[in-house]
């Protein structure tokens, strides 16, 4: 298995280099730079800004450098935060990203897969209708709608949960102190974990209901195994297979939910610097952050396959 994951890494660096290679000249394709709203300055100025940033140089040449730059850990200074490297700015911005999205993708995982198969154990019953009624709701409505709809909700009309704050506010902190530091994440969190919650019931529920009509499954129940045991040792092993599947690309949708969802709530994430970056021509901060998140996808992708392998020994890792 290591062997594997070693050569998974190496595969993995040519898609790093190419995701870099294009967003570096898409950006630098967008109309407009950095000091385009600095027209009031000297010509001079603007030219040693320019030279600063080494944006006098041909295209090609930035590309060079800038390579070179990322090639020994060094992402450059940030164009609109002045005196902050893109470094710097990261790990600001890396533990709230981190937080929000890793505590999604485990909401999602536990509230889905548990809706999935409570609605495969009761199969057109009104407990299945509703979870997938819930669920097509979930995929139908957008994370960047349900965001402010829960904020005019929860913290705007019944104030129970702090807006665009990381300070622990509302009616529920003041009366349940111990959850006080996590109130201003429990709706960015919800927002971004929704879509993939309704995703994950759908998935367990399709592959529970295959697995729970196999012979072998038939046999257990028939030897008069308990049904905990049945469904949760025998059936969800093999109907995980599927779920583990789309771990990959949910990791992904949270990444990329997590920038809509951190701006609209004004958390200080990597998301948020994004979109300041982009809106201001930061191409330094924009790129690096750009690749964090390309590193993130790329590893929680081997990770589910490795974990894909573990849970079906018929995958061999070769």
């Amino acid at each position: 298995m290591t062997s594997y994951a070693v050569r998974r890494l190496l595969i993995a660096a040519p898609t790093l280099f190419l995701i870099v290679t294009l967003s570096f000249f898409l950006m630098h394709l967008a109309p407009g730079g950095p000091f385009d709203d600095d027209a009031s300055l000297e010509p001079e100025i603007i030219a040693n800004l320019q030279a600063a940033y080494d944006l006098d140089k041909p295209v090609i040449v930035q590309y060079g450098l800038y390579l070179k730059k990322v090639a020994n850990g060094d992402f450059g200074p940030s164009i609109i935060y002045i005196d902050r490297t893109v470094t710097e700015l990261l790990i600001i911005g890396l533990p709230v990203s981190l937080k929000l999205g890793i505590s999604a993708m485990l909401l999602a995982i536990m509230i889905g897969c548990s809706l999935g198969i409570m609605a495969a154990l009761r199969q057109n019953s009104s407990t299945d209708y509703a979870v997938m009624g819930v669920a097509m709701t979930g995929i139908a409505v957008p994370s960047f709608v349900m965001a402010p709809l829960m904020s005019l909700i929860f913290g705007v009309i019944l104030q129970v949960l702090p807006v665009a704050t990381l300070e622990p506010r509302g009616g529920l902190a003041e009366a349940m102190p111990l959850l006080a530091p996590i109130t201003p994440y429990i709706m960015p969190v919800i927002a971004l974990a929704l879509p993939q919650i309704a995703i994950l019931a759908r998935l367990t529920r399709g592959a529970m209901i295959e697995t729970l009509r196999q012979n072998y499954i038939r046999t257990a129940r028939a030897k008069g195994l308990p049904q905990r045991h049945v469904v949760w040792t025998h059936a969800f092993k093999s109907a995980a297979l599927p779920v583990m599947s789309y771990i990959g690309p949910a990791a992904a949708s949270v990444v990329t939910g997590s920038v809509v969802i951190e701006q609209i709530f004004q958390l200080p994430g990597m998301g948020r610097f994004f979109i300041q970056g982009a809106i201001n021509r930061d191409y330094p901060l924009v790129l690096g952050i750009v690749v964090v998140y390309a590193v993130a996808v790329i590893i929680l992708n081997l990770i589910v396959d490795l974990m894909y392998g573990l849970l079906d020994p018929k995958v061999k890792m070769n």
